[in-house]
């Protein structure tokens, strides 16, 4: 560790500033200049300037901003999960990939059959189309041939 630098020495016939002089010193520069500035100009309401991208999370509906947020607490919820389980993998000395794969996959796979079979209960909901008028039916489809993207216009 450096040695710290010794306290400077008055001069002869000098004495130290002691704490009174010091306020008093301050004092009287605050009284001689100005602190602060303020800039009374109006404010272009448009101007010919494009937005600027500002740093952080980019403009998005007050959904889409709560959707981040829960992704980025469950991240950073994972992030316990995973290191608690390096932990237990690195202290047992031994992890076989099998093993390790069953560990980490039966979760997701335990969420996406869940999410799959939740889907499968819901029914459909019944839908009826009330017109007014003739009604003309365009029958289009698009297929794919062996190379190519084609469009066949069919009519029945």
């Amino acid at each position: 560790m450096p040695t710290p630098l010794p306290e400077p020495r008055p001069e002869v016939g000098q004495r130290r500033p002691d704490a009174e002089d010091l306020i008093a010193a301050v004092e009287e520069a605050m009284a001689t200049r100005p602190t602060a500035y303020r800039d009374d100009t109006p404010v272009p309401a448009v101007g010919s300037t494009p937005p600027v991208a500002q740093p952080g999370r980019p403009p998005m509906s007050q959904a889409a901003t709560d959707a981040s947020g829960l992704m980025i607490a469950a991240g950073v919820g994972s992030l316990g999960v995973g290191g608690a389980l390096s932990m237990v993998l690195f202290a047992s000395g031994y992890a076989d990939p099998v093993v390790v794969a069953l560990i980490g996959g039966a979760p997701v796979a335990l969420v996406v059959a869940l999410a799959r079979l939740a889907k499968r209960a819901r029914p459909e909901p019944e839908v009826h189309h009330h017109y007014a008028g003739p009604v003309v039916h365009d029958h289009r489809e698009v297929t794919n041939n062996n190379r190519w993207w084609s469009k066949s216009n069919s009519s029945n």
